[in-house]
C-alpha cells in the first residue's frame, strides 16, 4: 500500500506539486481554524485559551434562543434566502436561454461581455452605488419625480429594503452566473435543432424541450447549492446597506454576530450562533439532496 502511493506519487509528481498550493490554503483557513468551534462550548478567556477555558455546554445556544432578538433574526435571515433563492437563481439560467437563441454571434458576444462585467465590480462599490442612486438628490428619486413623486430616503425605509438587496444582487450575479448554464448548452448537438425543425418545432419548444433539458441536471446540483446556503445571505453587502432604521427586516444572523463577535468582543457567543446555522445549513443540505436523488438521478452523492 505504501510502495503503491509512493510509486503513484513519483509517476504524477507534476500533478501533486500543482495542487500543493491549493490544498495548503484550504488546510490553514478552513480546516485548522476550525479548532475554535470549541469556543462555542466554553466560557473563553484569551488569558487561559480555548483549551483550558471552562466548559459550559450549550450555555451560549441557549442564550441566543433566549434573546428576544432570535426571532426576528432568524425570521429576516430565512425570508431573504428565501427571496434570493426564488428571484436571483432563476435570473442566469433564462438569461442563458436566451443568449441561446442569439443568432448572431458578434451581438451575442457583446451582450455577454456586458452582462459579466458588475460581477468583477467590488461590493463595496456597489454598495455605494447604491446609496448615491437612493439618496434624495440621487437617479431613483430623480426617475419618481418625473411622475409626481416626493423624494425618499429608499435605504432609511424598511419596506424598500429587501428589494434594492435581491434586484442589485440579480443586477450583479446574473450575467457571470449564466456562463456555466451556456457551458452546459454548448453542449447540445447541433443536429437536436435541425430535427425539431423538421418536425415543426417553434422556438420556444426548442428552448423547452432541447435547451432546458441540456441544462437541467446543471441546474439541479446548483439548486441544491444554493438551498445549502439559503441561510448564509451576503453577510458584506447586508453590512453596508443597513441602518438601524431598517433593523427589522435587514439584521441578519451575519450581521448579528459581527456585532457580538468582532464589536463586542463575545465570541464564544458569535462561535455558538455560527455553528448552529452551519449545523442547520447541512442539514438542508443533505434533505436537498435526499429528495434530488428520489425525484430526479441527479443528485451530489
Amino acid at each position: 500500500m505504501v510502495k503503491r502511493a509512493i510509486q503513484s506519487f513519483n509517476n504524477n509528481r507534476a500533478l501533486f506539486l500543482m495542487v500543493l498550493p491549493g490544498f495548503l490554503v484550504v488546510l490553514i483557513f478552513h480546516y485548522f481554524p476550525m479548532y475554535g468551534i470549541l469556543m462555542a462550548f466554553k466560557n473563553f478567556s484569551p488569558r487561559l485559551g480555548i483549551w483550558n477555558s471552562k466548559w459550559v455546554g450549550l450555555t451560549h445556544f441557549q442564550g441566543f434562543f433566549n434573546n428576544p432578538l432570535s426571532g426576528r433574526l432568524m425570521t429576516n435571515t430565512l425570508l431573504l434566502g428565501i427571496y434570493s433563492l426564488l428571484w436571483s437563481f432563476p435570473a442566469p439560467i433564462i438569461l442563458a436561454l436566451l443568449f441561446n437563441e442569439l443568432r448572431a454571434l458578434r451581438y451575442k458576444k457583446l451582450v455577454q461581455t456586458v452582462s459579466y462585467f458588475p460581477y468583477f465590480i467590488s461590493v463595496v462599490v456597489v454598495c455605494g452605488m447604491l446609496r448615491e442612486m437612493t439618496s434624495r438628490e440621487g437617479l431613483f428619486n430623480q426617475i419618481t419625480a418625473l411622475f409626481g413623486r416626493e423624494p425618499k430616503m429608499f435605504l432609511l425605509e424598511p419596506k424598500y429594503f429587501r428589494t434594492i438587496f435581491i434586484a442589485s444582487g440579480i443586477w450583479q450575479g446574473v450575467g457571470f452566473g449564466s456562463i456555466i448554464y451556456l457551458a452546459a448548452l454548448s453542449g447540445v448537438d447541433p443536429e437536436l435543432y435541425d430535427v425539431a425543425d423538421i418536425d415543426g418545432a417553434g422556438r420556444f419548444m426548442k428552448m423547452i424541450h432541447i435547451s432546458w433539458q441540456a441544462i437541467k441536471p446543471t441546474t439541479i446540483v446548483l439548486l441544491i447549492f444554493n438551498l445549502g446556503g439559503i441561510l448564509g445571505t451576503d453577510f458584506q453587502k447586508v453590512l453596508l446597506l443597513y441602518t438601524p432604521d431598517t433593523y427589522s427586516v435587514a439584521d441578519v444572523i451575519g450581521t448579528y454576530v459581527y456585532r457580538e463577535g468582532l464589536l463586542g468582543g463575545r465570541y464564544e457567543s458569535a462561535t455558538a450562533i455560527g455553528l448552529f446555522m452551519s449545523a442547520i445549513s447541512f442539514v438542508i443540505l443533505v434533505l436537498a439532496n435526499a429528495i434530488s436523488r428520489r425525484l430526479s438521478e441527479t443528485s451530489l452523492w
